[in-house]
């Protein structure tokens, strides 16, 4: 029999979308493909009665449910791994994964965990820092024109998401650490890497983009991540009682009297 994604563990997220006729047309690609679970963060506009003309009857229930968030970190909280989408690639944004790849990847990842893609406003795209977020980088190949319209770029990983299946068994990819558990672990390195120099304090999230990407790599646990964050209270104990031997042993300066 074969093994296809869990399309209840995916979640479209689109950031700071622009046009409430995008947002509809973004919400009827998903239910053409099955996937229902939308969520918004900041959008621009979001008037109803547009992002209803363009969803059409049927998707109606994606736009009642659609969640709608102010913070970015808090909407992707809950997710185990997220995909973020770019037409614009460089050595800051790699494009690390196709739709179609992207898509086989998940079925096993996604029986055990839930998935998050990111879609960036449409004008500009997501920007480093949103896609710093991400455990992988999906570009979608076009011709001489780039730029794809946001629902159609939708559309495009739905449609990949809802086709993909395989024959093979599947062995079910056990639950990963969700957003704000990595959030946090990534802070805490941060806090305690800058702590004994390895990063400078000027400019500590270049190297953390690379530290992001290579443990991106190896999708980690929630086991995982509270080893790592033992290491860095580990690292802090042992900084402050250096700092403490330091100020006890340091000569205190003579007076004297005249």
């Amino acid at each position: 029999m074969s093994a296809k994604i869990d399309l209840s563990h995916i979640g479209v997220i689109l950031v700071e979308p622009q046009i409430p006729e995008n947002i509809g047309s973004a919400a009827r690609a998903m239910n053409n493909m099955g996937l229902q679970r939308l969520i918004l963060v900041r959008p621009k506009n979001c008037d109803l009665s547009r992002v209803l003309k363009t969803a059409t009857g049927p998707s109606w229930d994606v736009v009642e449910t659609m969640e709608v968030w102010d913070d970015l970190k808090a909407a992707l909280a809950p997710f185990h791994f997220l995909a973020g989408t770019t037409a614009r690639i460089g050595s800051l944004r790699p494009a690390l994964t196709s739709p179609r790849v992207l898509a086989r990847d998940l079925i096993s990842l996604s029986q055990e965990n839930h998935i998050g893609l990111l879609f960036g406003p449409e004008d500009r795209g997501l920007s480093n820092e949103e896609l710093r977020h991400c455990h992988t980088i999906v570009n979608i190949s076009t011709a001489a024109f780039s730029s794809l319209n946001l629902a159609h770029a939708v559309m495009i990983l739905c449609y990949e998401i809802a086709v993909a299946s395989t024959e093979q068994p599947v062995k079910p990819m056990p639950r990963l650490a969700n957003s704000f558990e990595l959030e946090g672990m990534y802070d805490h390195l941060k806090e305690m890497l800058t702590k004994i120099g390895f990063l400078q304090p000027e400019n500590p999230e270049h190297w953390m983009l690379n530290i992001r990407r290579y443990l991106s790599r190896i999708p980690l646990r929630a086991r995982e991540v509270r080893i790592i964050r033992g290491i860095c209270r580990q690292i802090d104990w042992y900084t402050r009682q250096i700092e403490r031997d330091q100020t006890e042993t340091k000569p205190s300066r003579e007076t004297g009297v005249s």
